[in-house]
């Protein structure tokens, strides 16, 4: 659901010598007793503790999302920096909605030792909202660092696929289905030439046990392997996503494209692959070869995610081409992303 961090205020802390920023949640969301005035129900299994103001102390707003605020924060007994996102839990009106937040924090919890997975730091719960902190990561998306760089070549693209892969792999050898897996999901952690690629958002990732089938639509549309769309799917939905990125790096656009929601679905289903465009003609064999198996519409065929890192494109990538794939490819990923950040703004979420 995003990262954030907000404050909470309960009588017995603002009488404290030490005045703590007052909880942006508290005011507006009464607990009661049952009344329909709030909502004391406790979402999170174990958090770390109820008063995140005696180890934090929250600075600007982030982001905003559907469910709650992302902050800037700073841990006081360190002076070190981090995201928090807290969740309204006057804004969790289901059940259902409880136990997505509750799982987000499980499966973080779970793939918080990976270095390509952005690291939960703590959990807190107080009467009004559920605090998450995280792992700041400053270095801004994956594509606007590609436009920025200037020289883009096929041996970029198969270093942040390896990248990218590896975490999907992580998170199915854990058990854990991704299920949103986008570029947008993807940011640096820090400005460097050699920052780590991080995995941010797991908001709709589920648990998952060998042979599970789940059929709920969720996702972003672009990235939807076609046994989503039809209603019976396992962790193979994470391969195909990656296939999609995979396909934008190496040209700029996605490979089931159309005006409408409905439109890309349709594209996605008959799932026909476009290789004659600018640049593919100077794509290497290896790279067009890896994204066809990636992108085969039958999940039982598809690569799994340790079929990608054994690919001869993967294990050879820094042999890949260093030729670049032109000002086009730059040029249409700059406006792709250009396009989600708008959209994103549309919707009011931008996290």
């Amino acid at each position: 659901m995003g990262n954030c961090c907000a404050t909470p205020g309960t009588p017995s802390q603002n009488n404290r010598k030490n005045k703590k920023k007052s909880n942006p949640f508290s005011g507006d969301y009464p607990v009661t007793n049952g009344d329909g005035g709030g909502n004391n129900t406790w979402v999170l299994k174990e958090p770390t503790g109820r008063d995140i103001t005696a180890h934090y102390d929250l600075g600007r707003e982030l982001g905003r999302g559907e469910f709650g605020v992302t902050y800037l924060c700073t841990e006081l007994s360190t002076g070190d920096k981090f995201a928090c996102k807290s969740i309204s839990k006057k804004k969790l009106k289901t059940a259902v909605d409880i136990e997505d937040v509750r799982r987000e924090v499980e499966i973080m919890k779970h793939l918080r030792n990976h270095p390509n997975i952005v690291t939960l730091k703590d959990s807190y719960e107080d009467d009004n909202a559920v605090h998450i902190v995280m792992e700041l990561c400053e270095g801004g998306e994956l594509f606007d660092r590609i436009v920025a760089r200037g020289h883009y070549t096929e041996r970029a693209a198969a270093a942040v696929m390896r990248t990218i892969v590896e975490v999907v792999q992580s998170c199915h050898k854990h058990g854990v289905m991704h299920r949103d897996l986008k570029p947008e999901n993807f940011l640096f952690a820090n400005k460097k030439e050699t920052s780590p690629l991080k995995a941010i958002d797991f908001g709709l990732s589920m648990f998952f046990k060998p042979g599970e089938r789940f059929n709920e639509i969720v996702g972003s549309p672009y990235y939807m392997a076609p046994e989503v769309l039809k209603r019976n799917y396992g962790p193979e939905v994470d391969v195909w996503s990656a296939g999609v990125i995979l396909y934008i790096l190496l040209c700029g656009v996605p490979p089931f494209w159309a005006e409408t929601e409905q439109g890309v679905a349709q594209a996605i289903i008959r799932s026909v692959i476009d290789f004659k465009r600018d640049p593919w003609p100077r794509v290497s064999d290896n790279a067009k070869d890896l994204v066809k198996k990636m992108l085969d519409p039958d999940p039982k065929q598809r690569l799994t995610a340790q079929e990608v890192l054994e690919h001869p494109w993967i294990q050879n990538a820094k042999k890949a081409p260093n030729v670049p794939l032109g000002e086009t490819v730059r040029a249409r990923l700059k406006q792709f992303s250009v396009m989600n950040k708008l959209k994103k703004r549309a919707l009011g979420v931008v996290l």
